[in-house]
């Protein structure tokens, strides 16, 4: 757990001098600008710049017009709470045409490109992903979900998602994922 909180701590402090200047823009004037050096040890400074706490897995369905079809998505986000930053956002979608299910990751700037990004749940195997493109709000990732993967992030404890930054240090994000299944069968 502890070693968890280090990287957690860790990945903040790698990810803030990328997009310092990204994530200033909304936040207040007089706020004083992130610590770009990490301490050896976390301490409560430190922690405020750690992604947020989850609120959980959140499925929402839309439509276009009342004649349309109902369009479902469901999402995870993780942001620093000191900035606003977004550092992961995972939404999952059931694509209407194939009824596959698909998933869009939004990962920060300052990211190693060629190496893409990883997830993995809990001690399973890891999928490597492709990072596709990248603007002004992040970088972005997306994958159709296997079978095999649906099920175990359905019964699985946690998603870890990871990647390198431009200093090749693997950060590490981990999604709980407690209130996957119910969520998921909202949205299928």
């Amino acid at each position: 757990m502890l070693m968890q909180s280090r990287l957690v701590v860790l990945a903040a402090a790698l990810l803030l001098p990328t997009g310092a200047a990204y994530a200033q823009q909304g936040a207040k004037k007089n706020a004083a600008p992130p610590a770009a050096q990490p301490a050896p040890a976390p301490t409560q400074q430190q922690a405020e710049g750690a992604p947020a706490q989850q609120p959980g897995w959140i499925a929402r369905c839309s439509s276009v017009s009342r004649d349309a079809p109902l369009e479902c998505a469901m999402e995870q986000n993780a942001v620093l709470t000191k900035t606003g930053q977004t550092v992961v956002l995972i939404n999952i979608r059931i694509a209407p045409d194939t009824r596959t299910p698909m998933a869009l990751l939004q990962l920060p700037l300052g990211l190693n490109i060629p190496v893409g990004a990883k997830l993995q749940v809990d001690e399973g195997r890891t999928v490597d992903l492709q990072i596709q493109t990248c603007e002004n709000r992040g970088c972005y990732a997306s994958t159709p979900i296997a079978p095999d993967l649906v099920a175990a992030l359905k019964s699985g404890k946690q998603l870890k998602v990871s990647f390198q930054n431009m200093a090749k240090e693997t950060i590490a994000i981990p999604m709980p994922l407690n209130d996957f299944a119910a969520a998921y069968d909202k949205i299928k």
